[in-house]
C-alpha cells in the first residue's frame, strides 16, 4: 500500500459529534474528502443538516442524528438510532463539547454538571460502546477533542479545564486497553481558533490581543486547520500512533 493509499477513508464510516459548525463541521467535511461516509450528530433535530449536505456534495454518503451530550439517556438514544440506521462505525470522533465562563468561587454547581456530563462523560460512553465492538472487530479509531486547557489552567473555565484534562487521561487509559485489538485512541488539542466557543474571547480584546502575540503562526486557527490532523489519525498512516494528544496550535505551546 503507498503511503497516500494509507490516508484513504474509502469504505470507512465516521461518526462526528459536534458536527453543526465550526471545528466538528470542518472534521466531518475532512472525513468525508478523504473517502469516508459520515453520520453528522449535533445537539438538536435538523442542527447538522448543512454538514450533511456538505458532505453529500462531497459524494459521500451521510446521515444526521441528534442528542443531548449531557444527558445519558439521550445519548443512549442516540447509539441505538446510529446502530439502527448506519451500523457500525469505523471512526469516532469525540468532538461535541460545551463551555461555561465564572469565577471559580461563584461557578454555578448546575453548569459543572452540565459541562461535565457533555465533555466527559458522552466521550466515555460513546467510546465505550462503539470501542468495544472495534475491539471485537479488530478495527477502529477513536478521535477526542482535547484542548489546550489539557495541559493549562485556563481563566474562569474550571470545569471546562477539568473535563479536557480527563479526556487527555481517557485516551491514553483506553489506548492502553485497546491497543493490543488494533484500535487506535488518541485526541486532537486545538489552539486557538475562531469559533462560538472562542467568541466571547475574542471580545475581550486586551486578551485576544495577548493571546495572538504568543502564537507563532501570527493567527488564530481555522476550523480547516484541523481537517489534515484528523484525517491521519483516522486513517491507517496513523496505525501506530496511540495515546497520543496532537497539538494544532499555530505553535503556541512551543512558545
Amino acid at each position: 500500500m503507498s503511503i497516500l493509499e494509507r490516508f484513504s477513508l474509502g469504505g470507512k464510516r465516521a461518526l462526528v459529534t459536534g458536527a453543526s459548525r465550526g471545528l466538528g463541521r470542518a472534521m466531518a467535511e475532512g472525513l468525508a474528502e478523504a473517502g469516508a461516509d459520515i453520520v453528522c450528530a449535533s445537539s438538536q433535530a435538523g442542527g447538522a443538516d448543512e454538514t450533511a449536505h456538505a458532505v453529500r456534495a462531497r459524494g459521500r454518503e451521510a446521515w444526521t442524528a441528534h442528542a443531548d451530550l449531557a444527558d445519558r439517556a439521550a445519548i443512549t438514544k442516540l447509539i441505538e438510532t446510529v446502530e439502527r440506521d448506519v451500523g457500525h462505525i469505523d471512526i469516532l470522533v469525540n468532538n461535541g463539547g460545551s463551555i461555561a465562563r465564572h469565577a471559580a468561587v461563584t461557578y454555578p454547581e448546575s453548569e459543572w454538571d452540565r459541562v461535565l456530563r457533555t465533555n466527559l462523560d458522552s466521550v466515555w460512553f460513546l467510546s465505550q460502546h462503539f470501542g468495544r465492538a472495534m475491539v471485537q472487530r479488530r478495527s477502529g479509531k477513536i478521535i477526542n477533542v482535547a484542548s489546550l486547557l489539557s495541559f493549562s489552567g485556563g481563566i474562569t473555565v474550571p470545569a471546562y479545564t477539568a473535563s479536557k484534562h480527563a479526556v487527555a487521561g481517557l485516551t491514553k487509559a483506553l489506548a492502553n486497553e485497546w491497543g493490543k485489538d488494533n484500535v487506535q485512541v488518541n485526541a486532537i488539542a486545538p489552539g486557538y481558533f475562531v469559533t462560538d466557543n472562542t467568541e466571547r474571547l475574542r471580545a475581550d480584546e486586551k486578551r485576544t490581543a495577548e493571546i495572538s502575540a504568543r502564537i507563532p503562526a501570527a493567527r488564530w486557527g481555522e476550523p480547516a486547520d484541523l481537517a489534515g490532523a484528523v484525517v491521519f489519525l483516522a486513517s491507517a498512516a496513523s496505525n501506530y500512533v496511540n495515546g497520543h494528544v496532537l497539538v494544532v496550535d499555530g505553535g503556541w505551546m512551543a512558545r
